[in-house]
């Protein structure tokens, strides 16, 4: 297929993702690949005197291209997956990774690399450029540009084996999502489940020829059964469903497991790292896994009163509900019984007053009464799906600081979850102009019925705000250099922007904007507000000691189980030490996550063969970024707290301290920069537990 005719090839700001089949994959990528490759040969191989523009910009310039051309299509898998297209992007995702491993791996590179970073030009540097030179060193450092050559194809040739095997885990959590339907025959059996969704229920059979109410796994579907299905067979059954896929058949995860831990601990070790966590951690604000785990000890000290506290209620609630021995698929249902008798209120209740285009509506005005940004929505055509919408955000200015795609409603050829992604990454120009930004927010919230709005939970609109916060910490991005702008930088920083746009979602001044009722108009009546915000700390305990046991296992199966399996394994493992060690693995969850339960039964149902944070996304060693960057959305909302959520003067601290700056310098130092001092945890745990915990 010529170049000109391939879709991906065209650079056009608005990406036709109309166009783009999966035939257009492999030559449109082997042919971005080619000249990425071209590009890096030719710095590699300069004879002039090297110098910033030639050498590190570009450099810079022939990988962001490519991440460009490539972008686009790990997205319409993740979005709009076929077979075709997931073969297709499988039979060059090796390639990929031969070529991304490749760079610090490059030797005349390195010297190029080196040789600039020697020069007087180099020593003169200040700002971003100096952090991007001194950066880059270290990252090519870190990835192994020392080593001998043997070893260094060794290394490469266990990356390209590991983007594959969390490719295919990826593939396999998705597959078994879509694999499963559940029938429910007698309306009955559905008592307590909230009208709408057992309409939807009832929708989904009729759409697959049958006559009942359909349950599959992806989350809008799996959750009104486990928090209201008062019959407990049902939930047993999805709750178990959902918590064991991938335990076995077709889409097996378990002998993954090993082997992708295997091979992390593999290339910690070949870089010299005492094990992955320390690998992963060394350009993170936690800077080595020790660190991290003191981190999550001392937070799960501080929690644990306030989790024994949560589970005694929720013995005792269960009790009076009649269930004398409470069981995993009990939880939910026993925690929003318990919620709706002390509190009055349930997702149901608030539902009605969340309808999405009003919150998306609430939210930009929130951001450009705060921060400045004014956001527009466009008409658009080169979409994957009717119900993606395009918007463009501007600085107060006038100027065009970028644009974004929302995609909301869950599809069996997308994955689950909410996240965002950035496809191009703008920036200032050295003649000042600037170039947008362009991104994607997903989600999979409930979806509309018939012609009418989606309602969603409070829980989905923290979510909106959520990914709306990185959405911003993308597209507001002031930095020269695309490599450390928005979102690129430590995992353990990445989410304040995120977390912190929640807590808008509980404010009064900030929910009369959008909290209106889809039918009446009607503001969110106080009483229910005051109910809402009293329920905000409910479970509070619990919430938080689960994600501290997701952040502790999750360092300890790459800290303390990781290097026992390679060292058992020895160099040349079969799938018999596979199939051995992924039940080992499966058995050191359990032990674990045990330690975090009410009762042991409870780690029996434990994620780790669907946990594609860890196995296939980015978060391996790094789960507990999440209440790390708690930590610092809690106080730094405080300042908003104190000077007032819709403060022009205070939005802008923050969006010239924090939002705009990328990797522009040390985090640390950024946050200090808009509150004047380092971060206090008590703000987290006031803001969760309702008390000081000391």
């Amino acid at each position: 297929m010529p170049a000109d005719n391939n879709p991906l090839l065209t650079r056009s700001f608005r990406i036709p993702f109309h166009e783009i089949r999966a035939e257009h994959v492999e030559p449109g990528i082997r042919a971005a690949l080619a000249e990425a490759q071209a590009e890096v040969d030719a710095v590699a191989a300069g004879d002039s005197e090297p110098t910033w523009e030639n050498t590190i910009a570009r450099l810079d310039e022939a990988l962001e291209t490519l991440a460009e051309c490539v972008g686009p299509v790990g997205h319409l898998v993740a979005v709009a997956e076929t077979p075709e297209l997931r073969s297709a992007y499988n039979a060059v995702l090796p390639e990929m990774s031969a070529f991304w491993s490749s760079i610090p791996l490059n030797e005349g590179l390195w010297r190029r690399v080196k040789a600039f970073a020697s020069t007087d030009e180099a020593a003169q540097l200040t700002g971003i450029r100096r952090r991007h030179l001194d950066k880059t060193v270290r990252d090519f450092e870190r990835a192994g540009a020392d080593l001998p050559g043997e070893t260094k194809e060794h290394l490469q040739t266990v990356r390209v084996e590991l983007a594959q095997l969390q490719q295919k885990f990826s593939e396999n959590v998705l597959d078994a999502t879509a694999a499963y339907e559940f029938m429910v025959d007698e309306e009955e059996r559905l008592s307590g489940v909230p009208d709408a969704a057992k309409r939807r229920y009832r929708t989904r059979a009729e759409e697959n020829g049958a006559d009942g109410w359909l349950l599959t796994l992806d989350y809008p579907s799996v959750e009104p059964i486990l928090k209201y299905c008062e019959d407990r067979e049902i939930r047993r059954e999805i709750l178990t469903a959902y918590a064991t896929r991938c335990r076995e058949g077709e889409f097996d995860n378990r002998r993954l497991l090993a082997r992708i831990l295997r091979l992390r601990d593999e290339i910690a070790d070949v870089l010299g790292y005492a094990h992955f966590p320390d690998y992963v951690l060394a350009d993170r604000m936690a800077g080595t896994g020790a660190r991290a785990s003191e981190f999550e000890e001392d937070l799960v000290g501080r929690t644990r009163p306030f989790w024994k506290r949560d589970v005694e209620e929720l013995m005792t609630h269960a009790r009076a509900l009649g269930i004398d021995e409470v069981q995993p698929w009990d939880v939910s249902f026993v925690m929003e019984n318990l919620r709706k008798e002390r509190y009055d209120i349930d997702d149901e209740l608030l539902r009605p007053y969340f309808p999405l285009g009003p919150v998306l509506a609430g939210m930009f005005e929130i951001v450009q009464r705060t921060f400045g940004f004014r956001i527009e929505e466009r008409p658009i055509d080169e979409v994957w799906h009717e119900d993606v919408r395009f918007y463009e955000i501007f600085e107060e200015d006038g100027t065009k600081l970028g644009a974004f795609y929302t995609d909301w409603f869950p599809r069996k050829e997308k994955r689950q979850g909410a996240w965002m992604n950035n496809f191009i990454t703008g920036g200032p120009g050295p003649d000042g102009s600037f170039d947008p930004h362009l991104g994607v927010m997903c989600g999979n919230f409930t979806p509309p019925e018939g012609d009418g709005e989606a309602l969603l939970t409070h829980r989905e609109v923290q979510t909106t705000f959520h990914e709306f916060g990185h959405l911003l910490h993308h597209c507001t991005s002031k930095v020269e250099i695309p490599s450390r702008a928005g979102i690129h930088v430590a995992w353990d920083w990445v989410e304040l922007p995120s977390q912190l746009m929640e807590n808008w979602t509980w404010e009064r001044e900030a929910l009369d904007l959008f909290a209106r009722h889809h039918e009446t108009g009607e503001t969110l009546p106080g009483e229910v507000f005051e109910r809402m915000v009293a329920a905000r700390r409910f479970m509070g305990g619990w919430a938080q000691m689960r994600q501290l046991s997701l952040g502790t296992v999750d360092l300890a199966l790459h800290e303390e189980l990781a290097p026992k399996l390679r060292k058992e394994a020895g160099p040349h493992p079969d799938e018999a030490t596979d199939e051995r060690q992924g039940d080992e693995v499966m058995e050191f969850g359990r032990a674990r996550f045990a330690d975090f339960a009410p009762d042991p039964r409870f780690a029996e149902l434990h994620i780790l063969t669907s946990f594609s944070h860890l196995f296939a996304g980015g978060y391996a060693a790094g789960y507990y970024s999440y209440l790390w960057s708690e930590v610092l959305d809690a106080d730094a909302f405080t300042r908003f707290r104190e000077e007032g959520i819709f403060n022009r003067q205070t939005g802008r601290a923050y969006v010239d301290s924090i939002l705009s700056r990328g990797d522009s310098s040390d985090p640390d130092r950024l946050f200090e920069e808009f509150m004047g001092r380092g971060p206090d945890p008590e703000a987290l745990l006031e803001r969760n537990l309702g008390a000081l915990a000391g």
